[in-house]
């Protein structure tokens, strides 16, 4: 594989202020005393690790996620960010993202993250329905979200926001005004996911207990058509499965993932995908940040590395890129597995695949709608 393709650079900060109960991410309430200095400390030194084995090469984008990242002080936050240019090359049009939650937002901190070369903010609104929110156990309410996206419209080069849509007993026309709403600060991307009871959540707990969450398929369905119509109609490109941009807007890191390109994956939990020799190399670090932080005391990184089968690494590669506009092109796709790859001709013809030809570049092949319903099943028929 080539590369000469830009670094994604990907960092776990797993500390929340509160944990919401339907979030089945990595995440810790920050209990310890230093231990937030301390794993600042462990990710720099990662950091370090992935340099000798990336060696020289530019940064397309470095993403701050979590957990709550937003919760990182000026000095934590320079000091990654610090070693990463100092590491790697960072061009001046390289995305920098950070994941905020709106009760941390201020113009101060804006100012900061602005000076620190955030150049993208992507905000955990959810809803602006104050029962919304409540149900969904968050800790703003909808004028707390309105004002932190204001601001951070007016100060962050790009602005992205979360929605959350399937929430059972939501009242009628909730999911229209929240649209209208974002789309009236303006907003430049968001990101739209079906409420989901994941096992070990505090909601997956209530549901045990006969609690009614999440809306059924039918209403779910019917919300996300919903969402395309009204953000296609305001100019926004549906540009994977749950996400939407203005043009210019669309997530560069989120692009590494689904392209099937190298990211660097630093902090508890992170993981992490690059080609060397040939061969796709998975990473994975700790779940818990003191696991994370004594694995790099005692072996000077948090890293556990494995080297992907063809077919594993085929598989990512198909199921990611089929979620984008842009579809994958069978040419990498023999490639990565090593050997011809034909991808069946009945899914064409059952309207499942569309074929993108190119007046320069390869050929790709891309989901249709119907098609994106099917992910799972298109995978496995192409791979068979």
């Amino acid at each position: 594989m080539d590369n000469s393709e830009p670094l994604a650079v990907y960092l776990h900060w797993p500390y929340c202020a509160r944990i919401c109960p339907y979030c089945d991410f990595n995440v810790h309430l920050d209990k310890r005393a230093g231990e937030a200095a301390a794993l600042v400390d462990a990710m720099v030194a990662d950091l370090r690790s992935w340099r000798v084995l990336t060696d020289e090469r530019g940064i397309g984008s470095v993403h701050f996620g979590g957990g709550t990242p937003s919760l990182l002080s000026r000095p934590q936050l320079g000091a990654l960010l610090g070693t990463i240019r100092e590491l790697w090359d960072v061009p001046h049009r390289a995305e920098i993202a950070l994941e905020a939650n709106p009760n941390d937002i201020t113009q101060a901190r804006l100012d900061d993250w602005r000076a620190a070369g955030i150049t993208r903010l992507s905000i955990g609104v959810q809803s602006f329905d104050d029962a919304v929110l409540t149900q969904l156990g968050r800790d703003h309410d909808g004028v707390r979200a309105r004002d932190a996206i204001a601001q951070s419209v007016a100060t962050i080069p790009s602005v992205s926001a979360d929605l959350i849509f399937g929430v059972a007993g939501e009242g009628e026309g909730r999911l229209t005004r929240d649209l209208d709403t974002l789309l009236a600060l303006g907003v430049q991307h968001i990101s739209t996911y079906q409420l989901t009871v994941e096992p070990g959540t505090a909601f997956a707990r209530a549901e045990a207990r006969g609690a009614d969450l999440a809306a059924g398929e039918h209403q779910s369905a019917s919300d996300f058509e919903a969402i395309d119509a009204r953000l296609s109609a305001a100019g926004f490109e549906h540009y994977e499965v749950s996400n939407f941009a203005l043009p210019g807007h669309r997530s560069q890191h989120n692009l590494a993932y689904w392209r099937g390109r190298d990211y660097v994956g630093v902090g508890p939990g992170a993981h992490g995908r690059l080609w060397q020799g040939g061969v796709r190399l998975a990473t994975e670090t700790p779940l818990r940040p003191r696991d994370y932080i004594a694995a790099v005391d005692s072996e000077g990184t948090a890293m556990r590395t494995e080297p992907l089968s063809p077919t594993d690494a085929a598989s990512e590669y198909v199921m990611m890129g089929l979620r984008t506009v842009e579809g994958i092109s069978p040419e990498r796709l023999s490639a990565i597995a090593g050997e011809t790859r034909i991808i069946p001709d009945y899914l064409f013809k059952d309207g499942l695949l569309e074929l993108i030809s190119r007046s320069s570049g390869p050929q790709t092949v891309k989901a249709t709608p119907r098609g994106r319903l099917l992910l799972d099943a298109l995978t496995r028929a192409i791979l068979i």
